[in-house]
């Protein structure tokens, strides 16, 4: 049995994301500032929705946020319904630890 699917972060390209074989999910993000993170835009292929995916990867990206002591823009509207879904404020859940 696997796990779940393994949020990965590529700051270079300012993404957090899931590879999926052939196609990832994700997250993209710019620096707003020396301590500041605008989480502008969420994508998730078509096959691969309702399956929680971009929510998991909101969760990770937070928990990164908050455990570098980045303040987080939620321009993405998914990311701000996430946010005020989970009542995070832009803080991460409980299974969200990231490197």
């Amino acid at each position: 049995m696997t796990g779940p699917p393994l949020v990965e972060h590529d700051e270079a390209r300012g993404r957090f994301y899931i590879d999926l074989g052939g196609s990832q999910a994700f997250l993209r993000y710019s620096r707003a500032g020396p301590r500041a993170l605008d989480f502008t835009s969420t994508y998730v292929p078509v096959k691969h929705r309702n399956r929680g995916l971009g929510a998991r990867i909101v969760r990770h990206a937070l928990a990164y946020a908050r455990t570098h002591e980045f303040e987080v823009i939620p321009t993405c509207s998914f990311v701000r319904w996430v946010m005020d879904r989970e009542n995070t404020a832009g803080r991460a859940g409980p299974d969200e630890t990231p490197p």
